[in-house]
């Protein structure tokens, strides 16, 4: 892990920022070609999400098979493999042996070490740095679902994994799922190719219900250890999670990051805190954050994540010469509000372009990689985090040079320890 600070501009002249041709490219529907290699697909975290990631790509190839699977837990595995099977209905592409289902905290290292050449890493975020660093050194493609951190240290150790993936020509496709949207490609399209103007302000809303609210603590079972229970209740801890900011509204943010050519921003204030009381966990269930270009270019991002409140997951693009829009569609304005253009085009799943785009790459020989992008849109929504909670403002220097390490690494067993800070109080709560 690099613990060198590292400045704003060295870090965009090390990321590949995404150009108005590059960012909105617009291929056609990928199917990989068959070929004389059998791909065998590793499967870490058998939730509802990376079930669904499974699925899809297991119909992306048809020279492909699910070799092995993993998950802290064992419940997940028999009833994900039941919902694959169901989805893709084809026996030849499963070969999932029961010496080949793993289980605990180590059950990725299982996984990638059973012989498979591509791995889904969909646990949760806290886990992220270390499966991705473990499936690059070990030369595997891989699948990543958001945030890839909760922490900076994590960042950090992200993008050193990156630097592997890209020296050994491995793909990292990133669960950053509208980047892989024809709508919302078109409309970014529009953002980037000058249709508006130049980009002055965006804002990105994110009000919804919680995912998974903490229990009372009178439903632990006896005996279970602090870090099974948090696991099993993992979004409500932010060293698992990130918060929902960088959990969930990480969408939102990486909409801000495609509007803002994948340029990290200069610094960020934010407000937000825990309205709704819950027996542990300690995120907050709504923020607000105000980020800052060069040249006095603004983002906004709202998160709410609390029941029966509004709900809205829109982005809107003010521009020199009109506006773009994400909501109830994908079209844009000129300045008088007027309607100049609408996505009619074709709509398919981005769940599936996104495994389609990523083994038609690896089947090319040219390796699709969003490393340095996914790992800006972690660190601005972690950014964001950290503004909320301590009430300052907080540069992308400070940022992503944070020594503050929340997410433990090389935990080995369930009675690994580990410390929760309380829920944060800005103003009080210092930033590391």
């Amino acid at each position: 892990m690099n613990e060198s600070p590292t400045s704003r501009r060295e870090f965009i002249q090390t990321s590949t920022a995404a150009t108005a041709v590059g960012a909105v490219a617009f291929p056609a529907l990928l199917r990989a070609a068959p070929n004389s290699d059998k791909l065998r697909i590793g499967f870490i975290g058998c939730g509802g999400r990376g079930t669904g990631a499974a699925a899809q790509a297991l119909k992306a190839d048809s020279n492909v098979e699910l070799w092995a699977m993993g998950d802290a837990f064992p419940e997940p595995i028999e009833r994900s493999l039941a919902a694959v099977k169901s989805a893709v209905k084809d026996d030849k592409k499963f070969n999932v042996a029961s010496d080949r289902k793993f289980v605990g905290i180590d059950a990725f290292e299982k996984v990638i070490k059973s012989g498979v050449d591509l791995v889904i890493l969909t646990s949760p975020p806290g886990f992220r740095p270390g499966h991705l660093r473990a499936a690059v050194e070990a030369g595997k493609h891989v699948f990543t679902e958001k945030p890839m951190a909760t922490d900076a240290p994590g960042v950090r150790s992200v993008i050193e994994s990156v630097k592997i993936a890209k020296q050994k020509n491995l793909a990292v496709v990133a669960g950053f799922c509208w980047r892989y949207d024809y709508a919302k490609r078109a409309v970014f399209g529009k953002m980037l190719d000058g249709s508006i103007g130049d980009i002055r302000a965006v804002y990105g809303t994110y009000l919804t219900g919680p995912v998974k609210p903490m229990p009372p603590a009178s439903a632990r079972p006896a005996g279970m250890s602090d870090l099974e229970w948090m696991t099993r209740n993992w979004y409500n801890f932010t060293w698992l999670s990130g918060d929902g900011l960088v959990e969930q509204a990480i969408h939102t943010v990486d909409w801000m990051m495609w509007a803002m050519k994948d340029q990290a921003p200069v610094s960020c204030t934010a407000t937000g805190g825990r309205q709704i009381k819950a027996e542990g966990g300690n995120i907050f269930d709504h923020i607000s954050v105000a980020y800052e270009w060069p040249g006095g270019v603004r983002g906004f991002v709202a998160q709410r994540q609390i029941t029966g409140c509004y709900g809205e997951n829109s982005f809107y693009a003010m521009g020199t010469k009109g506006n773009a829009y994400i909501h109830r569609g994908a079209f844009t304005t000129d300045l008088a509000g007027e309607r100049n253009w609408k996505y009619e085009g074709p709509t398919p799943d981005m769940y599936q372009v996104e495994h389609d785009e990523l083994f038609a790459s690896i089947r090319a020989g040219k390796p699709l990689n969003d490393g340095d992008r996914m790992v800006t849109s972690t660190m601005a929504g972690i950014m964001g985090r950290m503004a909320g909670y301590t009430g300052q403002q907080v540069t992308w220097e400070m940022a992503l040079n944070s020594k503050e390490e929340i997410a433990p690494q090389n935990l080995r067993d369930w009675n690994g320890k580990v410390e929760v800070p309380p829920l944060a109080l800005p103003g009080r709560t210092k930033f590391i």
